[in-house]
């Protein structure tokens, strides 16, 4: 962590307490995770060294995740028997990609980060959702592994039956999902919900439920290699976990009357102007605002 002679200790805490506060509220309202606006817009505007910034971010996803998992289960939307597979290959992968983060130059990952932000900002700009996508009839793999279930839809009245197709393609693409989880310290959700929706034909609230719950497992996996190098730090952490979680209280009860459709563009501006900003701080280069 850096900070001028001029800032007192206690300024960048607090003032990453407001901050963090505020993107609670835009993530709850802009349904992504906190993870993919934290690390991104952290790294480029505050003082504080990458490596910190994505073992923050890491953690503050983890801490949603936490939160939501147990209550999906009860629900019965988030699926076991959907999330293990899938998290025994984004949890290794995250792993790998925490070490390579933190093996590679700062500069490197920076701009990569960047360009990792400006791909997410491409695919909430494009990517649709399908609240009960049509699967004709489940694969192989996913009948081996008994990757099926019902629920009760409160909307509609009725039962959901649902089954997955495109399995195997699906936990091919969790493997590049969990490498960017923990190089970049981003969480997952952004791309658990799309692949699980778009690609292998989960129903939407399956698909939410049981992304939430793999983020406890993947995010957890990359957490303990930034702890064991000593890339936590309490006076990041603690602020950014209570700026969030409160901020996310509020952005749910103001859920009922905000439009998502408006602030969910305001969280794409948002992430567009960040990965601009790591690029040009990966690279060098002037930042015009």
């Amino acid at each position: 962590m850096v900070t001028g002679p001029e800032v007192a200790w206690w300024v960048w805490p607090l003032v990453l307490l407001v901050l963090t506060f505020v993107m609670g509220i835009l993530a709850a309202l802009g349904g992504v995770g906190g993870g993919v606006l934290f690390v991104p817009i952290v790294s480029g505007f505050f003082p504080f060294h990458l490596d910190f910034v994505r073992g923050a971010g890491l953690l503050v996803a983890l801490a949603g995740a936490l939160a939501a998992g147990p209550g999906f289960l009860k629900m019965n939307l988030a699926s076991l028997r959907l999330a293990i597979p899938v998290a025994l290959i984004a949890s290794t992968c995250a792993i790998a990609g925490a070490m390579v983060g933190l093996a590679l130059p700062t500069d490197v990952v920076q701009t990569a980060l960047g360009a990792t932000i400006l791909g997410i900002v491409i695919l909430l700009s494009v990517a649709k959702k399908s609240e009960y996508p049509e699967v004709e009839q489940a694969d192989r793999l996913s009948s081996a592994l008994g990757i099926y279930g019902v629920y009760t839809e409160a909307s509609l009245g009725r039962e959901i039956n649902w089954k997955i197709h495109r399995t195997v393609p699906g936990l091919l693409l969790f493997i590049g999902v969990g490498f960017a989880a923990g190089m970049f310290g981003l969480g997952a959700g952004w791309a658990n919900v799309p692949v699980l929706n778009l690609v292998m034909g989960a129903p939407l609230k399956i698909s939410v439920a049981t992304s939430k719950f793999l983020l406890s497992i993947t995010d957890t996996s990359a957490a303990w290699i930034y702890i064991n190098k000593g890339a936590v730090i309490p006076m990041m952490v603690v602020p950014s976990l209570v700026g969030i979680m409160l901020g996310s209280l509020i952005g749910v009860r103001l859920l009922r009357v905000a439009k998502p459709a408006f602030v969910r563009k305001i969280v794409i501006g948002l992430l567009l102007f960040a990965g601009l900003k790591a690029i040009t701080k990966g690279l060098g280069l002037p930042f015009i605002v």
